[in-house]
């Protein structure tokens, strides 16, 4: 798997939203024609999207940026701005989204599962939205809301049915290439593989299982020592797991410790892995020098490779009739409903709530017309009623959004 990337970073931008126009009608024997301002379109979001024809991370390695279209402004005669087009970015099955404190936002498992990584912002709305009988020739339009931006981390736990386990050149590169079409590099030196690879084993009546080769482990991989996390995380959603002895001289080990050593990094990482089907198998049964009772197979002469293969078969397709299919896991934080005062350790008190912020931040607070409605709409959200009742007194610095003005309460 040339390039293969398992882990990078994201960030995503949703479109800017487009201003609303301000605009009169203009006819011929039309006198003071009212507001016919349009509405700006909203901006495109960002969804990830999972997809099985996507192998890795790699588009994201060198170019982690990804945004969405923004929406145009409105125009006269009551022309709306075009709505930004969405941005799908397909990733990987098996992708989870994480925060950059590391707390998991959503599991993407299988094929079509989505994630909205940033949403586009809303369209300002145009000066004929805010004809009234108080306002009868309104002068002022909303502004764009910003579109929704946030780095994120993406982790690649592949989606196999097999998951070959054993210790650097056990042989397991040589193993997937001989019963699959994978062409991993094999060579006869420690850490050959540094990334995964995985290989679909076909066989005549139609019967396909993935096999995934997993670079080795080594003594204290659960720990973190060298790529351990990165390796064993490959493990977690595998159904069958085929640990691979090395029969030839590993630094001393016998085989029976070879194993111990394996499983207990296995259920160090995650107890849960020592449920699932496993076979146990001696490798480079051709070159030999350690004694071994288990099955043994050799990559090299084929030996007992049609044998293994079929037990193989057997195991995935009980364990595809009895395991639970993984679905998809997303964290959803609703945005709270009303308005929140928080007071800060400096005295200042920050207004929150998204209706709050929409009043400040789509309003033009250089126009006279546009203030006097942003302050109508904080007062109909009861923000200085909130603002009181947390304390405020004149002269409080209040924030709303990136607004700041000194407090005045009401007379």
């Amino acid at each position: 798997m040339t390039g293969f990337v398992d882990e990078c970073n994201l960030h995503a931008k949703g479109g800017d939203g487009g201003a609303g126009c301000v605009s009169f009608r203009r006819e011929a024997h039309v006198a003071r024609g009212g507001p016919d301002g349009g509405d700006g379109g909203s901006g495109g979001d960002v969804w990830l999207v999972a997809d099985r024809n996507v192998s890795s991370l790699l588009a994201f390695k060198d170019f982690p940026f990804r945004r969405a279209d923004d929406g145009t402004h409105g125009q006269g005669k009551k022309k709306h701005g075009r709505t930004g087009n969405d941005l799908v970015v397909s990733v990987p099955e098996g992708t989870v989204i994480k925060d950059f404190e590391g707390e998991v936002l959503a599991d993407l498992v299988g094929a079509g599962d989505r994630w909205l990584a940033a949403a586009g912002g809303q369209g300002g709305r145009g000066n004929a939205r805010f004809l009234s009988n108080k306002r009868r020739a309104p002068g002022f339009a909303e502004q764009a809301e910003l579109g929704e931006e946030r780095w994120v981390r993406l982790e690649l736990k592949l989606m196999a049915d097999v998951a070959l386990v054993g210790f650097p050149n056990a042989g397991k590169s040589t193993l997937i290439s001989r019963i699959s079409a994978a062409k991993p590099k094999v060579a006869s030196y420690p850490f050959t593989t540094l990334s995964p690879h995985l290989g679909v084993v076909r066989r005549n009546d139609d019967f396909e299982m993935v096999v995934a080769d997993i670079p080795g482990l080594i003594e204290g991989a659960a720990a973190g020592k060298g790529l351990g996390h990165q390796f064993l995380r490959h493990v977690e959603r595998a159904r069958v797991l085929l640990v691979l002895l090395d029969l030839a001289q590993v630094e001393g080990k016998s085989p029976q410790q070879q194993e111990e050593i394996l499983i207990s990094e296995l259920a160090d990482y995650d107890l849960k892995l020592l449920d699932r089907p496993r076979m146990v198998v001696g490798t480079k049964s051709d070159v030999a020098t350690l004694s071994w009772s288990g099955s043994t197979i050799s990559a090299v002469t084929g030996q007992g490779i049609d044998s293994l293969v079929g037990e193989l078969r057997q195991l995935v397709e009980q364990a595809r009739e009895t395991a639970e299919q993984p679905t998809q896991y997303v964290v959803h934080r609703p945005v709270p409903e009303g308005v929140q005062v928080v007071r800060h350790d400096d005295g200042s008190f920050e207004v929150l709530g998204r209706q709050a912020l929409r009043a400040v931040a789509l309003s033009d607070l250089t126009d006279v017309d546009a203030m006097s409605h942003a302050q109508d709409r904080l007062e109909q959200l009861r923000v200085p009623r909130a603002l009181a009742r947390a304390g405020a007194t004149a002269g409080d610095v209040v924030i709303i959004g990136s607004f700041q003005f000194e407090y005045e309460p009401d007379t």
